[in-house]
C-alpha cells in the first residue's frame, strides 16, 4: 500500500478544523453528506467524522487537484510507502497513531 508524500503543515490550513469551515468548504451535495453523517455521530464518533470530512475538504480545496488527479490517472503521482511516511513524520516529530 502507498500513499502521497507527507508535507509539514504551514500552520495556516485553507479549511478552517471547525463544522462551519468544512461546511463552507465542500460542494452542496458533500456539505450535506457531511452533515448526515455528522447528525448521526454520537460524541464519541463525532471527532472522527469532523477530521475525516476536514481531509475531504482540503483535498476538494487544493489549488494543484486538477494536477494531482492527472498525474493519478496518468500514472506519474509520486507515492510513498507507509514505512516512509511514518519515518518522515517521526523524523518531523508528528504523531504517528
Amino acid at each position: 500500500m502507498t500513499a502521497q508524500p507527507l508535507e509539514p503543515s504551514t500552520g495556516a490550513d485553507r479549511v478552517p478544523r471547525t463544522v462551519d469551515g468544512i461546511a463552507q468548504a465542500l460542494s452542496g451535495a458533500r456539505r450535506m453528506a457531511f452533515y448526515r453523517e455528522l447528525g448521526l455521530a454520537t460524541a464519541e464518533t463525532a471527532p472522527a467524522v469532523v477530521r475525516r470530512w476536514w481531509a475531504e475538504a482540503m483535498l476538494d480545496t487544493d489549488p494543484a487537484r486538477d494536477a494531482i488527479r492527472a498525474q493519478v490517472d496518468n500514472g506519474t503521482l509520486p507515492l510513498s510507502s507507509w514505512d516512509e511516511v511514518i519515518a518522515k513524520r517521526r523524523a518531523l516529530g508528528l504523531p504517528v497513531e
